[in-house]
């Protein structure tokens, strides 16, 4: 993946995460590990009404932030935590690597 395509993935990922109820949503599944948790699951977690919520965790799987699975009658959210590792590599792969300012720039 070239440069521009990391910065798009994590801009998106970033910004899908930048809503409170989303991080909320997004975090409660990191906990929950790789089995995730089914949307019942999540209505009785979090204080969000099931249309909310759905709007929400449609944002998440389209910034490839969670993934989704039908079983039977339940979905199951799961967290990409390829995806989440991915963006947090790129915000912590050039810390401290330090930045030089040209005389015109500064």
């Amino acid at each position: 993946m070239d440069t521009d395509s990391h910065i798009k993935s994590a801009a998106t990922a970033l910004a899908s995460l930048g809503h409170e109820s989303r991080l909320a949503v997004f975090r409660l599944l990191v906990r929950s590990g790789p089995e995730g948790l089914t949307v019942s699951d999540l209505l009785d977690h979090l204080d969000l009404p099931p249309s909310t919520l759905a709007h929400h965790l449609r944002a998440l799987v389209a910034a490839g932030l969670v993934v989704q699975e039908r079983q039977g009658r339940e979905i199951y959210n799961r967290p990409d935590f390829g995806v989440m590792t991915a963006t947090l590599t790129f915000l912590t792969s050039e810390c401290c690597a330090g930045v030089c300012l040209t005389p015109a720039a500064a």
